[in-house]
């Protein structure tokens, strides 16, 4: 069966986060234009200065797709392809990514390449895929979502990043100056296929991305091949053996601890206790950026939800 492919003619309506990565905004556009106006596609390039704007540039470049038959392509790290996803979502819209920030999950998942060149070549050439997110309440995820000790986590990565510059040596750093600080207890009430447990762990992790549970070691990692998403809570423990943890994730044993609870799942429902009463809103990360929520969180898989371009090569 040939390969789906977008419309050779479809305009291209880019958002670019100017913030992503440490390359040179300035010259990713003019890489971007270049090859584009090369190529005679015609294109619209709609750049993001302030990261809090993200959500509106995103719609606007999703409403003029609609309305000119396009695709709307993400140029930036996992947040930024998260907010484009946000508004492209169950539209049928084409979806596009230019990776530019630090980790690139989502992307390397499927094989896009992290060289803008290549990148926008592959905008130009390859096939669509449909792909599943995960949803909790009403925000998507790609990679993860997370609360309790891994949204600090996040938030204090992105402080030294201010100061140091962004690279994978800060991010690790950061995380171990979080784990040395200590961390709090959550009590977490659980439903999901038809069983309700409570839980008592630092943190919660639900990833909807094959290889970032593969390289911690995560079984449940294929689960996602079946429509469903892995989760990982952590066992209460002290700090030596946090880094104990930490340092097994990163050699991708961290599925193996005995002080990991993991299971998969499509849908689940999740409170948060605090002297025996529901917190009323949490502290949520989706692909890396943090924000509350109403509670209860509710988690879902939302099958076939992006219609991706991906290389034509499956082991790509």
């Amino acid at each position: 069966m040939p390969a789906t492919r977008p419309p050779a003619d479809a305009p291209l309506f880019i958002v670019l986060n100017a913030g992503s990565g440490s390359q040179d905004a300035g010259r990713t556009r003019e890489v971007i234009e270049g090859l584009l106006t090369a190529a005679g596609r015609r294109h619209r390039v709609l750049p993001v200065q302030d990261g809090r704007r993200l959500p509106a540039v995103a719609w606007q470049a999703v409403q003029e797709a609609r309305m000119q038959h396009g695709i709307v392509v993400a140029a930036g790290g996992d947040g930024t392809i998260n907010a484009v996803a946000q508004a492209v979502a169950g539209t049928g819209l084409p979806f596009g990514v230019l990776p530019q920030g630090t980790f690139n999950y989502f992307s390397r998942e499927y094989g896009i390449p992290a060289d803008t060149e290549s990148a926008v070549r592959l905008l130009l050439n390859g096939r669509l895929r449909s792909v599943q997110v995960g949803r909790v309440n009403d925000r998507i995820f790609l990679v993860n979502a997370s609360l309790g000790l891994y949204p600090v986590l996040l938030e204090n990565r992105e402080e030294w990043k201010r100061q140091f510059g962004r690279s994978r040596l800060v991010a690790l750093w950061a995380g171990l100056v979080t784990l040395l600080r200590g961390h709090r207890r959550m009590t977490l009430e659980m439903e999901h296929g038809g069983r309700l447990r409570t839980v008592h762990t630092p943190t919660l992790f639900v990833g909807n991305n094959r290889l970032q549970l593969e390289q911690i070691g995560l079984a449940e990692a294929s689960a996602l091949d079946g429509g469903r998403l892995a989760a990982l809570a952590l066992r209460p423990t002290g700090r030596l053996s946090m880094l104990w943890l930490l340092a097994r994730g990163v050699f991708g044993r961290l599925g193996e601890a005995d002080e990991v609870q993991s299971f998969s799942f499509a849908s689940l429902r999740l409170s948060v206790l605090r002297r025996g009463r529901r917190r009323s809103r949490i502290k949520v990360a989706t692909d890396g950026e943090v924000s509350w929520m109403r509670a209860p969180l509710e988690f879902r898989v939302l099958p076939d939800a992006l219609s991706l371009i991906v290389p034509d090569d499956e082991t790509a």
